[in-house]
């Protein structure tokens, strides 16, 4: 439905062997990084806690409700892999996994922005934020990497419902980051930019770091030219000949001088891009107000642009210290999830077997054993494409194994983006995990009763399945949202 730059579909899985390489070269297990990553938080944040709170008190993980935030672009995989990183590092435990819970960037940063006052905003002179039912917030998150814009609407009690999610890459705050190094390689020509980043790389990445806080701002700018950029560069000519080829650029005494016309046209990607996408998403949802957050939400010239572009169509707001709303959006979600309504983004069912019957089944599905004749792969719905499912919703199913003397019972979970698939092998659905159970005592024969309760969380689904005889049981919890 929508268009743009490059609109992201990275739909790698993640997995336990999943390796990353670092600036080196060398390769490592990606649950290792994260896990320490997640550890280290964990522990600072303890730490924290404790340094503040009466001498002699300390907590443990488990004393809290630890809230990941995530970006809407993010795959399922993605999340699990991402609780099962939060599993190593000590934030739960696999006893205790309701202690972590998942929310989207846009619906943490609206939720907080949500409990602002008028003032709360850079924008002056506007009312505080419309919490009216059936309002909708087109959520910006503007990070450096990439841009998601997210829609929702306000329902009745104040929870919120997911409309559309998209997520694009290359017009975030790194792409302006880019126009800027590209200007630098204008300025340094001749392939001597290129070589001084290949020898020395930290003094590059210095660099770009002083000129994303300095993008900020929409003036002219200053940027303390590195000594070794200054000395090396000196070496081939005198310094002020490099800025007699370009436009907009000066050199004054050790700083590169950047007009605030070329800062601005290193933003003209960025801002066309993101201008269209909301163009195109507003043509299907009446938005009432545009949200800016993110730490690239900072930049003036960006919230001046959207603002001009779409004054006369809804209200352009951004909080200030915008780079945190996520973070504490976040936090009330974890206090109060409930107030969101999510959307599941595929149909979700498991596999199970039943007496086979020539009018309703297919003969290539059709399996024997020693109790008669069978049809397997059929696609129990749980829950349905672009379905809203109430916070703590539970279904229960109740089954029976296919076989008298049955001690294991299998059970697997599929997903797809069909509405009604009849069998789980067709196209388009791919299992995502699976359960074993053992069922030990088979005095009952086939008509042992497992119970699977299925519990619909903030963006994850639990699922336990029990022997009522045997009373084993086993349980997993799969991202669905």
């Amino acid at each position: 439905m929508v268009t743009g730059a490059r609109k992201r579909r990275d739909r790698r899985k993640f997995n336990r062997d999943l390796k990353i390489k670092a600036a080196n070269g060398k390769s490592m297990n990606a649950l290792k990084v994260f896990a320490e990553a997640l550890r280290f938080l964990k522990d600072d944040a303890l730490q924290t806690i404790d340094n503040i709170t009466v001498v002699g008190e300390k907590f443990v993980p488990s004393d809290f409700t630890w809230v990941l935030s995530v970006p809407a672009i993010w795959d399922p995989s993605a999340k699990q892999f991402m609780r099962e990183a939060a599993t190593q590092a000590g934030i739960v435990t696999d006893m205790n996994q309701n202690g972590l819970v998942f929310t989207l960037h846009s619906e943490a940063a609206l939720s907080y922005c949500m409990t602002l006052p008028a003032d709360g905003f850079i924008t002056r002179g506007l009312d505080k934020m419309d919490k009216s039912p059936g309002t909708q917030y087109a959520v910006v998150v503007a990070e450096d990497e990439n841009i998601d814009i997210n829609v929702h609407e306000v329902l009745e009690g104040g929870g919120l419902k997911e409309l559309h999610r998209a997520s694009y890459n290359d017009l975030g705050g790194q792409s302006v980051d880019r126009k800027f190094k590209e200007f630098m390689r204008e300025i340094f020509s001749n392939g001597f930019w290129d070589e001084y980043e290949n020898n020395y790389p930290s003094e590059v990445q210095r660099m770009l770091k002083d000129f994303s806080c300095l993008r900020k701002t929409d003036e002219d700018i200053e940027i303390c030219c590195p000594f070794k950029l200054e000395k090396v560069a000196q070496k081939r000519q005198d310094i002020e000949e490099y800025f007699k080829r370009v436009q907009g650029a000066s050199w004054d005494y050790g700083l590169i001088r950047i007009s605030k016309q070329k800062l601005r046209s290193f933003f003209a990607q960025s801002l066309l891009g993101i201008t269209h996408n909301l163009r195109e998403i507003n043509k299907y949802f009446n938005i009432g107000c545009i949200l800016l957050v993110g730490s690239y939400a900072e930049s003036k010239i960006l919230r001046r642009h959207i603002t001009d572009e779409f004054i006369d169509d809804c209200k352009v707001l951004c909080p200030f210290r915008s780079r945190e709303a996520i973070l504490k959006g976040a936090v009330t979600l974890g206090i109060n999830p409930s107030i969101k309504l999510p959307k599941s983004a595929f149909t979700y069912g498991i596999g199970v077997s039943d007496r086979f019957d020539k009018l309703k089944h297919r003969e290539d599905r059709k399996f024997t054993n020693k109790e008669g004749e069978w049809t397997g792969g059929l696609f129990i719905k749980l829950v349905e494409v672009d379905e809203e499912v109430s916070w703590n919703k539970t279904i229960e199913f109740i089954f029976y194994p296919i076989e008298a003397d049955q001690t294991i019972m299998n059970f697997y979970f599929y997903r797809t983006q069909k509405k009604s698939p009849k069998y789980v092998t067709g196209e388009g659905v791919e299992e995502i995990c699976c359960l074993f159970l053992n069922s030990p005592k088979t005095e009952g024969g086939r008509s042992r009763e497992v119970k699977m309760t299925i519990t619909f969380g903030c963006m994850e689904i639990r699922t336990t399945v029990k022997d009522l005889i045997s009373e084993s049981s086993t349980k997993f919890d799969f991202v669905w949202k």
